[in-house]
């Protein structure tokens, strides 16, 4: 199955290969389920058999990468509020967006550098970094960087992996399951927390 669907692509235009890389990777920031990073390591596999371009593949890897970050920061500058005061995520407060806005002009930077290594938080990162108009050069570049970094992984593993495509499927998804469990665990500890104080005020 794997090498029909190898036999198949090779035969694809490459320009449409490399238009789909950075659809995928934009896309994977607008909506974070998406499994971008499976595609992308697949894309480096491609390259290894085929008449693909790594250089290309990772070139075109990260400009989507970083520009759908772009696009998730302007959200969040432009509309972020707005898009927060809809109800929709009651727990969180005015006083906790104002802290969450506050922490990240002091540590966001380091965030954006990390921000594809975070599974499942890589849109929060983009649109938080908006509402706090974090600085839009030192934004882009640092999205850049990550990005880079993270691709430079995939894309290599895949590259060098070759033809074993489910073994990159395995422990990219193990690696993004493990990493979602964790910050759901930590983003439910923080919003049990909130109640249980807000109950306990209620009643002093």
């Amino acid at each position: 199955m794997v090498e029909q669907i190898i036999e198949f692509l090779k035969t694809i235009n490459p320009i449409l290969i490399y238009i789909a890389v950075f659809g995928i990777a934009f896309i994977e920031n607008i909506f974070p389920p998406f499994p971008s990073d499976v595609i992308v390591a697949f894309s480096g596999a491609l390259a290894a058999v085929a008449d693909i371009s790594l250089p290309l593949v990772i070139v075109f890897a990260v400009t989507g990468s970083t520009t759908g970050f772009i696009v998730m920061y302007f959200i969040g500058k432009l509309a972020g509020d707005k898009i927060l005061e809809v109800g929709k995520i009651k727990f969180i407060s005015p006083e906790a967006i104002f802290t969450v806005e506050k922490w990240f002009q002091k540590y966001g930077y380091w965030l954006i550098v990390a921000n594809r290594f975070l599974a499942g938080t890589r849109a929060i990162i983009s649109f938080f970094a908006g509402m706090s108009e974090m600085n839009l050069k030192k934004t882009i570049i640092l999205s850049a960087v990550s990005s880079l970094i993270w691709n430079l992984i995939l894309i290599f593993v895949g590259f060098y992996v070759g033809h074993n495509l489910n073994k990159i499927s395995y422990y990219i998804t193990t690696y993004n399951k493990v990493v979602f469990a964790i910050i759901l665990a930590v983003a439910v500890f923080y919003i049990l927390r909130f109640f249980i104080k807000r109950k306990s005020n209620v009643k002093n």
